[in-house]
């Protein structure tokens, strides 16, 4: 008979440690004198959506007051500062604001350190860490609330304290995504079919107010519309009278609902482009741009990069949420769009969405 301590964790025991020990990914940084052009060698080539900044000690103040430092196992010597974390959404806001004066000179915008775009977005005010003694459930409600990505300290010097904090000085850090949650508990979903088997639209899950853009938009201009609200991707639907945007402005906006999906715009779409088609880019339409992405043409990796983000990957209300779950994990996107039968999009369930009905499912149970 086996022991009390050989029973498996049930997933609602589980602590971000757990996670994190089923991963050996080393965690990619750029320092703070890095180019744009560099850091998005980095996403690139490490194939991830944002990387933390690491600096001298004592010469920065971390975004959001935080003061995440790397010391020396040995000594407890500091040997480096994260000041911030860069997305690819910061990069493109960066871009956006040079189109304001004109046309971009793409090489000179990507030419400036990365740490002068720290805090362009709204993710990027603050950087996080998450103590890996934090309860599963106590990391869903930090991950349900807008918060995408922390660091974990591998070997904390805070032992007894759970939760997000600004503060923290470990010898390694490991980054913990929403999607590795979700993806985690992907794992465990044998001890949650009770709960994952009924409907988005019943859970509460789908979000009815989305907003996107026009096959007419041009990148330059979707770009812009993300900046102003804080959006990393939209969708691309039918204009109000059918395939053309006559009557409509395209530099802006729309109200997405009950139109018909045809595409995905996301900041990622734009990561494995060099300089010299980027700069050509920003002028396509939006639909011939993810066209031209889903068939390799912007890619500097010769291969699947991004290829899963252009995957229109949708769901109706009825649908699961464990069967949303596996689309999001399986095509590595972070929301999942919501159709009726006619396929015109009636909401979105965002990797945020599903933490948090987890969360409240986990709790109830």
């Amino acid at each position: 008979m086996a022991s009390e301590a050989m029973k498996p964790l049930h997933v609602r025991e589980s602590k971000v440690g757990n996670m994190i020990s089923e991963r050996k990914r080393r965690l990619v940084e750029v320092p703070y004198t890095a180019s744009l052009a560099h850091t998005m060698n980095a996403l690139v080539a490490n194939q991830v959506v944002a990387v933390p900044v690491a600096a001298p000690p004592g010469h920065w103040i971390g975004a959001g007051g935080s003061m995440i430092l790397e010391s020396d196992k040995q000594t407890g010597a500091v040997r480096k500062h994260y000041i911030g974390m860069v997305t690819m959404i910061d990069i493109l806001d960066h871009i956006a604001e040079g189109s304001e004066t004109g046309a971009v000179d793409l090489d000179q915008r990507m030419g400036v350190p990365v740490s002068s775009v720290i805090g362009h977005s709204l993710e990027g005010l603050s950087l996080w860490t998450i103590n890996p003694n934090t309860s599963i459930v106590d990391c869903l409600e930090v991950f349900s609330k807008g918060i995408h990505r922390a660091l974990v300290p591998v070997e904390s010097h805070m032992e007894n304290i759970s939760g997000v904090e600004l503060a923290e000085s470990s010898s390694r850090y490991q980054m913990l995504t929403q999607m590795d949650v979700l993806r985690f508990l992907k794992c465990h979903e044998s001890q949650l079919k009770n709960l994952t088997s009924r409907s988005v639209g019943e859970l509460g899950a789908v979000v009815e107010d989305i907003f996107g853009v026009t096959r007419d938009t041009k990148v330059i201009d979707a770009i812009k519309c993300m900046r102003t609200a804080s959006l990393n991707a939209v969708p691309i639907v039918e204009s109000s009278s059918g395939t053309t945007s006559i009557g409509e402005d395209f530099k802006q906006l729309v109200d997405g609902r009950g139109r018909k999906l045809i595409g995905t715009f996301s900041a990622t779409d734009l990561r494995g482009c060099p300089n010299a088609l980027l700069q050509n880019s920003l002028q396509m339409d939006v639909i011939e741009f993810t066209e031209q992405a889903s068939k390799g043409s912007h890619s500097t990796s010769g291969g699947d990069l991004g290829k899963t983000s252009r995957v229109l990957v949708t769901c109706h209300a009825e649908t699961s949420l464990g069967e949303v779950m596996d689309k999001a994990a399986t095509a590595h996107v972070h929301r999942v769009w919501v159709v009726d039968r006619q396929g015109l999009l009636v909401g979105i369930v965002s990797l945020t969405d599903m933490l948090r009905v987890l969360r409240a499912l986990l709790l109830s149970s």
